[in-house]
């Protein structure tokens, strides 16, 4: 008995150790952020912040550009997030519900946009849309940010769609229900989990898009990200942090309101081939 309480507690120790390992690499990097956010006097070699207070917060605050950033990306992934929806949604519907030649193909078409670099498919974009005049403009980058996020908001849903039952929609049918109103009264509510799941994805995949931005949206739209990468580079890591934090805030608001359909059921459900 001895031998298998010392085995035990070894192991034990080892998971715990383990354990320990697991947070400082993921809570690590994200305590470091907050802590340089809030840094006064920070020089090599210091390991923490000689001194603490709010200096690069008022400085981002009272910067204009810096300011309407935060509200232009708000305001863009909530406008990609529905002109997604719209689009994407009955593309979802389609390939849950009938059957046709390259059904296959065309879902796998929804995985390219994320499986090659995505610098290489801006450029094609930005010469297109230099000779739409779409450089520069808020639809512009709009359209980039959608092309990001077809994969999830067509394939979650469509898994979703797939778990409800076509008997049920012929049901609603038979009793004098129209298409439209079987569609919004009986599916959407018993596929909205993984509806909602593919619109967090989406805000939040726009919320942090930066590259594409920079390509098509400069010199007239600039988002948190975009102004990121000049913060990086002409001011100091601690300025960058504030930014960060604030970038971060989003999401993590998002991810608690709605952490009740982030289930692992609802992603295997959608992204199965």
């Amino acid at each position: 008995m001895k031998g298998l309480y010392y085995g035990l507690g070894k192991i034990r120790f080892w998971e715990y150790i383990l354990f320990a390992v697991f947070l400082l690499f993921f809570y690590g990097p994200m305590f470091h952020m907050l802590t340089l956010s809030f840094a006064g006097k920070y020089e090599y070699p210091d390991v923490i912040p000689r001194t603490f207070g709010f200096k690069w917060w008022d400085y981002i605050m009272t910067k204009g550009q810096m300011v309407e950033s935060i509200g232009m990306s708000l305001i863009l992934a909530v406008a990609v997030t529905l002109c997604s929806l719209i689009i994407c949604l009955p593309a979802a519907y389609a390939i849950a519900r009938f059957q046709f030649k390259g059904k296959s193909l065309v879902r796998l078409s929804f995985l390219l946009t994320n499986a090659f670099p995505k610098m290489g498919i801006y450029t094609a974009m930005a010469v297109i849309f230099y000779k739409l005049k779409l450089i520069g403009t808020f639809p512009g980058v709009v359209l980039v940010h959608i092309i990001n996020t077809m994969m999830f908001m067509v394939w979650i849903p469509s898994g979703s769609f797939r778990t409800v039952h076509a008997q049920q929609e012929e049901s609603a049918r038979d009793a004098g229900a129209s298409p439209l109103r079987v569609f919004f009264q009986i599916t959407m509510p018993m596929a909205w989990p993984g509806i909602v799941v593919a619109s967090l994805y989406t805000f939040l995949g726009s919320m942090e898009e930066a590259q594409g931005t920079l390509l098509i949206g400069l010199p007239n739209i600039h988002t948190m990200p975009s102004e990121l990468y000049g913060i990086i580079m002409s001011f100091p890591e601690t300025a960058g942090a504030v930014f960060s934090v604030i970038l971060l805030i989003p999401s993590i608001v998002l991810l608690i309101v709605f952490r009740k359909y982030l289930s692992a059921e609802t992603l295997s459900d959608g992204l199965k081939m």
